[in-house]
């Protein structure tokens, strides 16, 4: 049985815990940027220094709020953005001790996302630079997701990413700070995305373990108990040998086996099912079966055209489904197999928050890439491809994948 000891994963906390340190600390001469957060339902704002230290933070997290609602409605979360970002913002100033004169510039997410979400982040910047006369620095999301572990330690360009979320799902060479070369992404919808709905079906909030949690938190809990052999999904895409994700298809298998497990047990929908743990079990694990295979295709790809370095190579995993353990434990087996480091940054780097944004912005202004003035005009996006595309390149080379048993224990 395989183990998990990814030694990344126990150093990331201390790394982290390095960059969260008092503002006295910091020299008054070092360039400052405030992030700021709202491409969903998590309004979030950081002010950190050039060197990746955060002075202050704050996050507000709408998840009670869609919890109840079975899901994220675009207004509600709008609505919630422009009730908390004036506050969200003045309470990570007010712990950074920073003033907005003293700031260098303000970077803000302003694609992709939820459309009605990104305004009300872009919106508030817009005017808080042209207030305050500071250059503004528009950050594409997953990018600052792809970049987060490089604030941890220094991780040098080329490398792999693997970004997995409630709303995302690709795989891209990272090669510099704006320079990705996309190899992979979800064709419908992201494993996050699947695994709420999944948690809705089966009517998680309902349990008394789960009612606090999101879907996909809930179902990786319960899946510690189940037995995924119990239920058999098919893993998707089988056939298609490129780096592009499908998770639609897996959801409707799961529906299915739902609707028939409450014909046998006699139950309505909505009903809590007995065998939920073991459902759990078989969706988590044919989802990580997935993304690793998936994953693997894009190293051999990227080895094979020299994509890579040859010391020490390395695939980094972020996202809010990269939070998710048994995961994390799959995509090991398919470093270790090839030969790579895997870097996740700590779960609360994951998910959404302006810390990773802020870091985006610093990588930036230290590069000099991307900086507008504080009255030029810009757009949110709320599709925007990341990188050149060259996933048609990775589906001509037709990888087939050796064997790999993903024998993962919790």
């Amino acid at each position: 049985m395989f183990t998990f000891t990814a030694s990344c994963l126990r150093k990331l906390p201390e790394l982290c815990h390095k960059h969260y340190v008092s503002r006295t600390c910091v020299k008054a001469s070092s360039r400052l940027v405030l992030g700021i957060e709202t491409s969903c339902d998590d309004t979030g704002a950081a002010v950190m220094d050039e060197t990746g230290v955060v002075l202050g933070e704050f996050l507000h997290s709408q998840k009670e709020v869609h919890l109840k609602t079975g899901g994220i409605i675009p207004t509600v979360a709008q609505q919630l953005h422009r009730e908390h970002i004036a506050h969200v913002v003045q309470e990570a100033m007010n712990r950074s001790g920073v003033t907005p004169g003293q700031l260098s510039a303000v970077a803000t997410t302003v694609k992709p996302g939820l459309a009605l979400s990104l305004g009300i982040g872009l919106h508030f910047s817009l005017q808080f630079v042209r207030q305050h006369s500071k250059p503004f620095i528009p950050i594409h999301h997953m990018e600052a997701h792809a970049l987060t572990v490089r604030m941890l330690q220094p991780v040098a360009f080329p490398f792999l990413v693997l970004l997995i979320s409630g709303g995302h799902s690709l795989l891209a060479l990272a090669r510099g700070i704006d320079d990705f070369l996309l190899l992979g992404q979800t064709l419908d919808e992201a494993p996050g995305d699947t695994l709420d709905k999944v948690a809705r079906r089966l009517s998680l909030t309902k349990h008394p373990r789960c009612s606090r949690l999101s879907g996909g938190q809930a179902l990786e809990l319960l899946a510690r108990d189940g037995d995924r052999s119990k239920f058999t999904f098919r893993t998707p895409m089988g056939q298609h040998y490129d780096c592009n994700f499908s998770f639609a298809g897996l959801r409707n298998q799961v529906t299915m086996v739902i609707r028939k497990q409450e014909q046998v047990e006699g139950v309505e929908p909505g009903a809590l099912l007995s065998c939920v743990n073991d459902i759990a079990a078989a969706t988590q694990h044919t989802i990580a079966s997935h993304l690793a295979k998936r994953t693997h295709r894009a190293i051999i790809f990227c080895k094979a055209k020299a994509l890579l370095p040859t010391s020490n190579p390395t695939l980094v995993v972020s996202g809010g489904v990269a939070s998710n353990q048994y995961i994390r434990k799959a995509l090991t087996l398919i470093t270790d197999t090839t030969g790579l480091q895997l870097l996740c940054p700590p779960a609360t780097l994951c998910t959404d928050n302006g810390v990773m944004i802020a870091w985006n912005g610093v990588e930036r202004l230290r590069a000099g890439k991307g900086i507008l003035p504080f009255d030029q005009e810009v757009s949110y996006e709320p599709k925007a491809p990341l990188g050149v595309d060259i996933t048609a390149d990775v589906k001509e080379a037709n990888i087939k994948l050796p064997p790999v048993k993903l024998n993962i224990s919790d």
